[in-house]
């Protein structure tokens, strides 16, 4: 069970994963064995999953996104994890979702400029066997929150 001094501490973990366990019981004003000892129960119960730096994708050479959607057939465990495992490897790869509907996954991907771009799709993922159907959006603007708490 999640209480308010968890969802107090996952919430300055997700602003600055760098702060001490001092500081952060000093702003819940609780003592910093409470502290450390809430952390190392959020990781254990696998609340928290990790600690990573957030980068800039322009400052690394990525100033183009993209979404590719991919219909796959047959839609079978092992094409679809075929298909996953391919992606997933090529370094433009941000992120790949499986979905319900009339797409079944959707890549993420960062990526120099448009013939970088083109060139992942022709040679990394459109030859692939099973495709079906696939569709290119570029991302004009990506947002993603930073603080993510339980729904209360």
């Amino acid at each position: 069970m999640i209480d308010r001094t968890d969802r107090a501490l996952i919430a300055l973990l997700q602003r600055d994963a760098r702060q001490t366990i001092k500081s952060m019981a000093d702003q819940l004003g609780i003592a910093p064995s409470t502290c450390l000892e809430r952390v190392r129960s959020l990781q254990n119960r696998g609340v928290i999953v990790g600690y990573h730096a957030d980068v800039n994708l322009n400052e690394l050479g990525r100033t183009l996104q993209a979404i590719h959607s991919v219909r796959l057939s047959p839609k079978t465990p092992d094409v679809i994890e075929r298909f996953i495992d391919q992606v997933w490897k090529m370094p433009e790869t941000i992120s790949v979702m499986l979905l319900s509907g009339d797409t079944d996954i959707e890549i993420h991907l960062a990526v120099r400029d448009s013939d970088h771009l083109r060139k992942i799709i022709l040679n990394g993922i459109a030859t692939f066997p099973g495709i079906v159907d696939e569709r290119t959006s570029l991302v004009f603007e990506y947002r993603r929150k930073r603080e993510i708490g339980p729904i209360v």
